[in-house]
């Protein structure tokens, strides 16, 4: 009988604990955000969006862990919107707007502070929509893409030869259209569903070497280029669909 309560206790302790591994890549990605804040305050720009960028991508690996070590959990998903608040809210906020849009005063300050609000509301639309939509497409452009814009398009600015802050008028106009795209019901790719361990044709092997020498000759480059058509493949594809859509037919008047 000692035993078996004994069990008991063991199962509801680990149920009442949580998964380290996953929650350890969202801890180091929260990290990498705060330090682009940091930076982006010491003036770092570079630094700071490259660290944006690393965060993008252990945000993403969390949840790939998760689910392979099938450790996901409700406390998982709320920490991880947390820290994408910071990481991919907060940080871009601060950052752009140290970067380009302090010239413009109170409409540079109110274009990076949308962007943090919509940013929020996108993550807390995605926490309650979480499991009662397909997995195959988010609503709205996806955070982690829209800050991923947002570093990579400093990244561009460094590479071309431009240093410290700048106040280009469409860096202002980016950052409004990001915060609408993040906040309209936009469908967009997810790839979750995408299984690398199938078998693909031959010329899918070649494109995807040559997307590698691509990145490897020019990285800042053709990332600025992946993820901007990622962030106009949605409203190009919902043009699409609402042009394929078929017109209703014409209603006969009764004479």
């Amino acid at each position: 009988m000692r035993i078996k309560n004994r069990r008991n206790k063991n199962r509801e302790d680990r149920r009442r604990g949580i998964y380290v591994l996953p929650n350890l890549v969202t801890t180091a990605s929260l990290f990498c955000g705060f330090y682009a804040i940091i930076s982006a305050i010491s003036g770092n720009f570079y630094y700071a969006a490259l660290s944006i960028l690393v965060a993008a991508v252990l945000d993403g690996l969390d949840g790939r862990i998760a689910r392979l070590t099938r450790t996901t959990s409700a406390f998982g998903v709320q920490y991880d919107s947390l820290s994408d608040l910071i990481a991919f809210g907060l940080a871009p906020g601060i950052l752009v707007f140290l970067w380009a849009l302090k010239p413009f005063n109170r409409f540079g300050w109110m274009a990076a502070f949308l962007y943090v609000v919509c940013g929020a509301l996108r993550l807390a639309r995605f926490n309650v929509q979480n499991g009662q939509i397909s997995n195959k497409f988010f609503v709205g452009l996806p955070i982690p893409a829209s800050a991923s814009i947002v570093a990579t398009t400093i990244l561009f600015i460094y590479q071309i030869g431009g240093t410290g802050s700048t106040g280009y008028l469409a860096v202002l106009i980016l950052i409004y259209v990001l915060s609408f795209l993040m906040v309209s019901n936009i469908p967009y790719p997810s790839f979750k569903g995408m299984k690398l361990g199938e078998r693909r044709s031959f010329n899918f092997l070649v494109a995807v070497v040559l997307v590698f020498v691509l990145v490897a000759l020019e990285p800042f480059v053709m990332l600025s280029v992946g993820i901007l058509g990622y962030v106009l493949s949605g409203p190009v594809l919902a043009l699409y669909r609402l042009k394929k859509k078929p017109a209703p037919e014409p209603v006969e008047k009764l004479v």
